[in-house]
């Protein structure tokens, strides 16, 4: 009878996943401190406050609590669908996100793309510079210099009085008001909005610009075929994203600067919020108005996400 072969020694056991884990954290461990301030900072600002989303379905009494409040369903939110004026803040909200998609979206990509063709080095570096530094100055800034600037005796009248014309009340009409806060958020984010866009152009591969120009593309042909199709993908996502957001405004730079003469068209869902939670103290109300437009950009951005998906290769998920 033949002889058995040898079994084979077991080989030693492999580390566990725990000290796995460990050795790659010593390893990278500095990488993950510098990710753990924005993970507390996305923690204690935007996950643990969906704890108290709860208060939408109740009528919160601080005396009482969140869980020892009464339970009131739908209440609220059937309320605020059934306020005649709660369309028209969702009709605000929406046309100045609008305004904002169709007008501001694609500066930063011009800006992109008209920064890419400069050939002087330290002129684009000024350039760049020069649009980027308004990202960096605070919003109440920001509101106080378009204050001035359109006042009676602001900027803007002087020049309209210098050519013969009349001074002007600028912020106290509402139909000029969607334009001021568009024109003032495109200043003051397309220089910083085109970081993306310059980053996703660097990644494109010189040697099709090449092939390009032997095959005698002129400027603008390289744009269109080369250029565009190759941030698209970056354009596609980020659209999504501020689709998401439609129902969602720079709430704070309004609060400056709308008056009761313009709360036809510059009050929105957070401002009234604002007013109905803070001010008002009726937090379940508010809850259940932020709640609503939470549901409300969810449903954008799934639309938004599976009609890209269908359309081009391009999708969040």
């Amino acid at each position: 009878m033949a002889d058995l072969p040898a079994a084979k020694p077991l080989s030693p056991a492999r580390p566990g996943t725990l000290q796995r884990a460990g050795r790659v954290l010593r390893k990278d461990r500095y990488l993950y401190l510098i990710f753990l301030l924005p993970f507390l900072y996305f923690l204690v600002f935007h996950y643990l406050p969906i704890y108290g989303v709860i208060i939408a379905f109740k009528n919160y009494k601080v005396a009482f609590g969140i869980w020892g409040s009464k339970w009131v369903g739908l209440q609220y939110f059937i309320e605020f669908l059934t306020d005649p004026y709660a369309w028209k803040l969702i009709r605000n909200t929406m046309l100045l996100s609008f305004y904002s998609i169709v007008f501001g979206f694609p500066i930063p990509i011009i800006l992109a793309l008209l920064l890419n063709e400069l050939q002087i080095s330290w002129f684009k570096r000024v350039v760049q510079t020069v649009s980027y530094l308004p990202h960096f100055i605070s919003v109440v800034v920001v509101a106080g210099m378009v204050v001035n600037f359109l006042s009676s005796d602001g900027l803007v009248n002087r020049i309209i009085v210098a050519l013969g014309g009349e001074s002007f009340p600028w912020l106290m009409q509402p139909r000029w008001f969607p334009g001021i806060y568009v024109i003032s958020g495109i200043w003051q984010h397309a220089g910083w909005s085109s970081i993306i866009y310059l980053a996703a152009l660097s990644a494109i591969d010189p040697e099709l610009y090449e092939a390009a120009t032997i095959d005698g593309a002129g400027r603008f042909q390289k744009m269109r075929h080369i250029t565009l199709p190759g941030i698209a993908p970056t354009i596609t996502i980020l659209l999504i994203l501020d689709l998401g957001r439609i129902m969602s405004v720079g709430w704070e730079k309004i609060l400056l600067l709308y008056t009761g003469a313009t709360y036809e068209t510059a009050d929105v869902l957070q401002t009234y919020i604002y007013r109905r939670g803070l001010e008002g103290a009726d937090f379940s109300y508010a809850t259940a108005v932020g709640v609503f437009q939470g549901l409300v950009g969810l449903a954008f951005v799934i639309g938004a996400n599976y009609l890209s998906r269908r359309l081009s290769d391009t999708s969040l998920w």
